[in-house]
């Protein structure tokens, strides 16, 4: 739904054409993760400790694999968060994007965080199946690529979890350090919508 009404008042609450593209993308990306969710593979010979096996057909019968539901969790939650940023980056009428209220450095905390979120998700931390019995607490080996060979690890969720919520976190807190504390700088066109309002105001 394209923002058409001339009331400035109203411009920034409607949703642009971009943004609507953004979120018909934010769609696909989570019918996707839904269609292909991340699977454990659970073997008997590694007594029955679920090592990440990769992406499969959600109504495929695989035997000995499970879902990963924190980490299908996780992905939903990057693209919501990243949606998120795109619609407040890409917010108010297409051409008058660069006066969106927000302030240069807030545009980069937005772009930062989005890039973050989406590096977390595909470099996990992972741990060595050998020694998740032996460990009180999880044995952090490395973060590696999501979509290669880790059929004998298993990935960290607590500290997935702990690393997209601290980026959040650090990314509000950036936010607000670099928000525009002056007054708000009115356009030209503002000014004029607010003169006609008080005029009309006056005259009745």
């Amino acid at each position: 739904m394209a923002c058409s009404r001339p009331d400035t008042r109203l411009r920034y609450a409607c949703m642009n054409r971009i943004q609507g593209l953004a979120i018909v993308i934010a769609a696909l990306n989570l019918a996707l993760m839904l269609l292909f969710p991340p699977h454990d593979y659970v073997s008997l010979q590694r007594g029955n400790i679920p090592t990440f096996d990769g992406f499969y057909w959600a109504f495929t019968a695989l035997p000995n694999r499970v879902v990963n539901q924190n980490f299908l969790i996780l992905e939903i939650l990057v693209v919501a968060v990243n949606t998120a940023i795109a619609w407040l980056l890409l917010r108010g009428p297409v051409l008058d994007r660069n006066r969106s209220g927000m302030t240069r450095p807030q545009r980069g905390v937005l772009w930062v965080v989005a890039i973050n979120l989406v590096l977390i998700v595909l470099f996990p931390p992972f741990e060595n199946y050998s020694a998740i019995t032996q460990a009180v607490i999880p044995t952090f080996e490395g973060f590696y690529f999501v979509f290669g060979d880790n059929s004998k690890r298993q990935i960290i969720t607590s500290i997935l979890y702990i690393e997209v919520t601290l980026m959040l976190i650090n990314g509000a807190l950036a936010w607000l350090l670099f928000r525009n504390r002056g007054g708000e700088q009115l356009s030209a066109e503002q000014m004029r919508a607010m003169a006609r309002t008080l005029h009309d105001r006056q005259d009745r």
